[in-house]
């Protein structure tokens, strides 16, 4: 099976200039913890419920004046949609991520696939658990483990 096959398409993205109350405006409405962020129609990042919570509220950031670029995670993980399920499952696991940027054979963003598409659209209960309990073992301390 093919990442294309179970992967999220046509989401939505935000821009890095865009204030972080409008990134978690955008999270609630569309009930999502993450959105890729973009500068000129490049990803540059991804946004998570948790970067805000932990690298702009938890330090005292104003949501109302702080930009999405000033929390997000810029080291976006990724695959082509091409690949097979289990080469991005095994990929997630190795880098303890729980979702991953998709790009088509001509480097465009198509989607984003997470943990849940692997879990409700594979159909691999044994994979889907083993990916979970590697993801969600505890990371180095001190250290933020990287998003995808």
């Amino acid at each position: 099976m093919k990442v294309k096959d179970v992967m999220t398409r046509d989401v939505e993205k935000i821009d890095a200039d865009d204030f972080l109350k409008d990134a978690a405006s955008m999270m609630r409405s569309m009930d999502v913890g993450a959105l890729p962020v973009c500068e000129n129609d490049k990803l540059v990042g991804f946004i998570t419920d948790r970067d805000i919570a932990i690298r702009a509220v938890a330090d005292g950031l104003d949501p109302n004046q702080c930009t999405v670029r000033d929390a997000m995670t810029e080291d976006v993980c990724w695959c082509f949609e091409d690949d097979d399920v289990q080469k991005a499952a095994k990929f997630m696991e190795n880098r303890q991520i729980r979702r991953l940027a998709v790009f088509d054979s001509n480097n465009r963003a198509v989607g984003i696939v997470s943990l849940g598409d692997l879990a409700t659209r594979q159909r691999d209960d044994r994979l889907s658990g083993e990916i979970l309990e590697r993801v969600s073992e505890p990371s180095a301390a001190g250290q933020f483990p990287q998003h995808g």
